[in-house]
């Protein structure tokens, strides 16, 4: 099946790209600069093509970032410390975002001739991000049949998306992704702070999957803290 990734670098769409170029054709990456403000991760996702030996496709979506207001990803509020919760972690919602990457994905992918448009959405986002549940998943690839009724016929691969993170690098590791090249916290700064809900859960995703996990955190230690290691 001749796939296009949503890469924003993370672990998890990472984990994704290898698992298309091993187990499919893997057609390129796409990602999105949406004025987030851990725009790093584009560089990220720009080095899993170079590996991968894929072209990598950005998109600049920033002018419509800046109108999807009161995310601490797009605007200036604080990203909270400490484990996912939906109290905390709510205020890392961008409006739409799934949906608004997705269209523009499967655009790309029918002119291109693609057969699916793979996203890493995955369980442990469920509670929190409505664009990342099943229930959406199915509802937007009935809807892209419809809006490319005759046109192409392109399924929405999400392979993760009753997994767990732990799950995600367990199958990353067998793969042998080097994590080291992904990126996922939200606070942008020169290293992984090791505090926000992406750090704590990307550390407790290793350590659940009884693995070292290689990335180099500003705090080491708080994950253990907040998840009562």
């Amino acid at each position: 099946m001749n796939t296009l990734v949503i890469c924003s670098g993370g672990m998890d769409s990472v984990t994704l790209a290898h698992k298309v170029a091993r187990e499919q054709h893997l057609s390129g990456l796409i990602s999105f600069d949406y004025g987030q403000r851990h725009r790093k991760e584009l560089d990220f996702a720009s080095a899993c093509a170079s590996s991968l030996g894929t072209e990598h496709i950005l998109i600049d979506i920033s002018d419509i970032g800046h109108q999807l207001t009161g995310s601490a990803l797009t605007e200036d509020i604080d990203v909270p410390d400490g484990h996912y919760t939906e109290d905390t972690m709510k205020v890392t919602v961008v409006p739409n975002r799934n949906a608004i990457m997705l269209a523009i994905a499967y655009g790309i992918a029918a002119s291109r001739g693609a057969e699916a448009v793979a996203t890493a959405v995955h369980g442990g986002d469920h509670f929190i991000y409505p664009d990342c549940r099943p229930s959406f998943t199915q509802s937007y690839e009935a809807m892209q049949r419809k809006a490319l009724d005759g046109v192409a016929d392109i399924q929405l691969y999400t392979p993760y998306v009753h997994a767990s993170k732990a799950e995600i690098a367990a199958e990353g590791l067998r793969l042998g992704v080097d994590y080291r090249a992904s990126w996922s916290c939200y606070k942008g700064g020169e290293r992984h702070c090791g505090r926000c809900g992406t750090c704590v859960e990307r550390r407790e995703a290793f350590h659940l999957a009884g693995s070292v996990d290689p990335t180099d955190y500003t705090d080491q230690t708080f994950w253990e803290e907040v998840c009562h290691v």
